[in-house]
């Protein structure tokens, strides 16, 4: 079930289970996973893209092994809000991968989170050969770190 609004995301996640976050660039899929109180993003693994069957079984593989109660996707609008050719493979994907669960599948406006997730890592004094295979995971901790904050604001005007 794809989920636009976040409210409608936040309602149809189950109580106490991690929500996974994906950023999905051309050649991997950036992961990473929330704690059960919905708090904290940590990067998780950088999955190198094959083709999209294999892309989800390894996704659904580690959904269960987590026992993930939803899935947030980035989604790289342009910098005017618009939506482009990136943001049409995101909706695909995440058209593609509905079929294969039932898991609440929402969308995180992904704007800067890998210039973000960058500067992170440059801070922390991470080499850049180690950037490089790290860069993902720690954009999709970024989205869904964004996603999370969100829904805390949302439970604190509730």
């Amino acid at each position: 079930m794809i989920i636009e609004e976040v409210e409608d995301m936040a309602a149809a996640l189950p109580a106490h289970a991690p929500v996974i976050g994906l950023d999905l660039g051309d050649k991997t899929i950036g992961v990473a996973l929330s704690d059960t109180l919905l708090s904290i993003a940590s990067p998780v693994e950088t999955i190198r893209r094959k083709k999209f069957g294999i892309d989800a079984d390894r996704l659904l593989q580690i959904i269960a092994d987590r026992q993930v109660g939803g899935i947030v996707l980035g989604l790289p609008r342009n910098m005017d809000g618009s939506e482009g050719p990136r943001c049409q493979s995101t909706r695909a994907f995440a058209r593609n991968l509905s079929r294969l669960t039932e898991l609440p599948i929402g969308y995180w406006d992904e704007r800067l989170s890998t210039v973000a997730a960058e500067r992170a890592l440059i801070e922390a004094d991470t080499s850049r050969a180690k950037r490089a295979g790290k860069i993902d995971n720690v954009a999709a901790s970024f989205i869904l770190q964004g996603f999370l904050d969100r829904l805390r604001h949302l439970k604190g005007t509730a």
